[in-house]
């Protein structure tokens, strides 16, 4: 096997979860070759936005101005029961209104940026894979065949995923049984209706988009699926569009129809070898609450740094495994919660008894707590290991600092993708043992604007993904996390 390398990583796909994922390996020291099969983005936007905690993870890296003047939504729902996300604090429903070609410009535009050898029109055919790396066949759009060579190989190739297939990772969960359509119209002078609507034979929603275009989303209770195509006429939306509300959009201009299920299913694995799978090519859902785009781009960022640590050479040897240990378990709870918001949501008068109950319970503070919690994924929590500190394994709220250097907020600290010792009451010790990895962990002495920011935690040692490894003022337990975490010392 030929071992000269293209790449450190080959990505396979395009999307926002493989563009983030390419900036991350970047800023990690990785080189990497996105192969993306369209020549030319599509324009198209399946996704409105994203999550409170995607919004974190763009301000991690210094991508928000990016994207102009967000603006996000108080009011969300679960099920279709609407409630009002920032009773946990920092959530809100997300940002909503970015069609997901802006957020796809954006990152390609970054990650290009950063050194990201982004080639268009290269479909993916077959892999192989052996103990020193894989190799991508892929098609040019002239019908030639390349093979590209690289340490890894990840797959954000989408929900049916060549790389998944090719890797022999199974792909098991519910097929679907409720057909959605999706269609981005001009001109519709359709009603908003943003948290949907239910009707006695189905239910809308209407999201306002630039430009004067209205995303539209139908489902009626007695659509089957036999033969359904993915990409159905205007003319079929719009006949069922009036069979169910009464109204007439014909007279409007679509600009993209698609169509979706409920399906649901998640990769039995995230890794199987040298190859890993992010996003959609990892789970599949109902994309309730606009989750879908956002856990890809988690993954990616939860994945990037172990694997660009992993090429360079400075990874403790089982930290890579760590992407699924954490990561499924997310997917897995992400698919449950949008099969639970599906059974409300679609199911007719069969499902009003939970629809009923789901409201009931939302009349309950600590109920909506955890359901923003979820929805939004703030409330993410990877296993820390027994006696952990209760901050372990939890995110760095955003919060102000008050350093030497001036005020900053925390994501800014982690604009890098290098990990960080925040400590938080000037103890010498701690940033000693922390200069033993100087290479990889910065140490920022900060003062919080509130002494119950952090939990009253002497320091605070935080990974380059924004969730915090240790908290404590022991400098041997510090020590213990950042071998566990960052690997060996860089040498005196």
């Amino acid at each position: 096997m030929d071992s000269k390398l293209d790449a450190d990583v080959i990505v396979v796909g395009g999307g926002p979860t493989g563009l983030m994922l390419a900036g991350e390996l970047r800023l990690g020291g990785a080189s990497v070759i996105v192969a993306e099969a369209l020549e030319q983005p599509t324009g198209q936007s399946r996704a409105l936005g994203f999550t409170t905690r995607a919004l974190e993870s763009f301000d991690q890296r210094g991508l928000v101005p990016r994207f102009g003047g967000l603006e996000t939504s108080a009011m969300g729902h679960f099920g279709g029961v609407p409630f009002d996300y920032t009773v946990l604090e920092d959530a809100n429903f997300g940002a909503r209104g970015i069609p997901q070609s802006q957020t796809e410009a954006v990152l390609e535009q970054w990650a290009g940026e950063l050194g990201a050898d982004i080639r268009r029109g290269l479909e993916f055919l077959a892999l192989e894979q052996d103990e020193d790396g894989v190799t991508v066949t892929v098609a040019t759009p002239a019908g030639e065949q390349r093979r590209l060579r690289g340490l890894f190989l990840v797959g954000a190739d989408g929900s049916h995923s060549p790389v998944r297939k090719a890797a022999g990772i199974d792909f098991p969960g519910t097929s679907g049984s409720q057909l959605m359509y999706l269609a981005d119209v001009a001109g519709s002078g359709v009603r908003l209706r943003p948290l949907g609507e239910r009707l006695p034979d189905g239910l809308v929603q209407v999201f306002p988009m630039p430009d004067g275009v209205a995303r539209i989303i139908l489902s009626a209770y007695d659509t089957t699926l036999a033969g359904h195509s993915e990409t159905p006429g205007f003319d079929e939306v719009a006949a069922i569009w009036q069979r169910v509300t009464g109204e007439d959009i014909s007279g409007g201009e679509a600009l993209w129809v698609s169509s979706f299920t409920d399906a649901t299913r998640q990769a039995a694995r995230y890794r199987q070898g040298r190859v890993l799978l992010a996003g959609d090519a990892a789970h599949i859902h109902l994309p309730a609450g606009g989750q879908g785009m956002s856990t890809g781009v988690q993954d990616a960022v939860n994945l990037g740094w172990k694997l660009a640590a992993t090429v360079r050479g400075t990874a403790p040897e089982d930290l890579l495994d760590t992407y699924h240990g954490e990561r499924h378990p997310v997917g897995a709870r992400l698919l449950s919660n949008t099969r639970a918001q599906g059974m409300a949501l679609f199911g007719g008068e069969e499902s009003q008894a939970l629809r009923d109950l789901y409201a009931e319970l939302l009349g309950v503070e600590e109920v909506r707590r955890h359901l923003a919690g979820a929805v939004s994924h703030l409330d993410i929590r990877y296993d820390p290991g027994a006696g952990a500190h209760r901050l372990a394994g939890r995110r760095l709220p955003p919060r102000p600092l008050a350093t030497e250097g001036g005020p900053v907020r925390t994501p800014e600290l982690l604009h890098p993708a290098l990990g960080v010792l925040l400590d938080l009451r000037d103890t010498p010790a701690l940033r000693a043992v922390a200069a033993g990895w100087k290479d990889r962990v910065t140490s920022v002495t900060g003062t919080p604007a509130s002494p119950e920011d952090f939990g009253g935690a002497a320091a605070l040692l935080v990974r380059p993904d924004g969730y915090i490894a240790w908290a404590g003022d022991d400098p041997d337990t510090l020590t213990e996390s950042l071998h566990r975490w960052f690997g060996s010392p860089h040498p005196a």
